[in-house]
């Protein structure tokens, strides 16, 4: 149970990292909120799963799927640079995140 919110928890982190953006620095206001209700979320929900993980796995999960999915949001839906390069990076940060997950150990 702890490992899904981390799970979830990294994807909420996506969403305020794409809504950080949206607010153009704070400036409009429903992003702004979004960005407010994410953080929140995903900040609530992986203090919660740290009371039966390690960590430095979690962490590292929880980053790890926040940094990916952020990545491929902006190449799908925001227009960033798509290449071989980062396609294959992306790969290696989710091969990691699952290790990761795998050799992460719940008190």
């Amino acid at each position: 149970m702890a490992w899904l919110l981390v799970v979830v928890a990294g994807i909420l982190e996506t969403g305020f990292a794409v809504c950080l953006k949206l607010s153009h620095g704070f400036t409009r206001l429903w992003p702004t909120v979004a960005f407010a209700c994410f953080a929140l979320g995903s900040f609530g929900l992986l203090t919660l799963a740290l009371k039966k993980l390690d960590v430095g796995p979690a962490y590292a999960v929880w980053t790890g799927i926040g940094a990916a999915g952020t990545a491929i949001y902006g190449m799908v839906f925001l227009g960033d640079l798509v290449s071989t390069l980062k396609l294959v990076s992306i790969s290696l940060v989710i091969l990691g995140v699952i290790g990761l997950q795998l050799s992460g150990s719940a008190h």
